[in-house]
């Protein structure tokens, strides 16, 4: 095995345990496993048909079965941890209105540049909040989160999540958000308010999260592979190490 083919391994096995800690349900099926947390349904993270592996049913025999496994569910989620799988599907998805991320796992491996000075603090969870709301309406316009932030936020805090951000006139214009898991932490939110990007504060607040990570056997980020964080994050020592697909029907 090549060491990008160990990192990739490493990578899936991270995410599914983090999966499998939430889920109380993990059956497997022919190509992979379904998962559900039942008691956070409209978690689209912890409720969906995982490909393991190429799938051999086509579009719409993956949608029966996530119909199926999913069925009280307000959304359909199936992750494809074969990305050329799904990019091949991805279009047919696409076009019956299915959201598609092409998602980067990165791995911390080299240390980051020296912080810029910007005034970074940890604050409470909820501190946030309005960012939260404001980064769920630019990447799903007119969606009803539902339950999903009440949810979001009990798991989070069931792992000791930590926020850092950045405030101006009392107000906090940018976050980010860790978490540990089993040895292993996460940065599982970066984001800073649209009228305030560029000027090196996702950068700072990224930094403090590497920062407040501290001793762990990996600290792992996720970008979306079409966009322009994951270069950031390249900027501060993390290395790619595998690619997934998540398709997502929103309710």
């Amino acid at each position: 095995m090549n060491d990008g083919d160990a990192a990739a391994s490493r990578a899936r096995a991270w995410h599914h345990a983090r999966q499998e800690l939430i889920c109380d349900v993990a059956e497997p099926w022919a190509h992979g496993m379904i998962l559900r947390a039942t008691r956070y349904p409209d978690y689209w993270d912890f409720n969906l048909v995982r490909l393991d592996e190429e799938p051999t049913m086509d579009m719409n025999e993956l949608i029966t079965i996530a119909d199926d496994a999913l069925g009280d569910a307000p959304h359909r989620r199936i992750d494809f941890d074969v990305v050329g799988a799904a990019d091949r599907m991805r279009p047919g998805f696409e076009a019956i209105g299915w959201h598609a991320l092409r998602l980067l796992y990165m791995r911390h491996e080299a240390a980051p540049p020296d912080a810029a000075g910007m005034a970074v603090e940890e604050v409470p969870y909820d501190a946030v909040e309005a960012l939260r709301t404001a980064w769920h309406a630019e990447d799903f316009p007119g969606q009803d989160p539902g339950s999903y932030p009440e949810q979001a936020r009990e798991v989070a805090l069931s792992r000791g999540a930590r926020v850092f951000a950045v405030a101006e006139a009392g107000e906090p214009i940018a976050f980010a958000q860790i978490e540990h898991v089993a040895g292993s932490a996460e940065i599982t939110h970066v984001y800073v308010r649209s009228d305030r990007r560029g000027g090196g504060i996702g950068t700072a607040i990224t930094r403090s999260s590497i920062d407040a990570a501290g001793e762990v056997d990996d600290l792992w980020i996720s970008a979306d592979d079409e966009d322009r964080p994951k270069d950031l994050y390249a900027r501060l020592g993390f290395r790619p190490a595998w690619c997934s697909m998540e398709l997502t029907r929103l309710p």
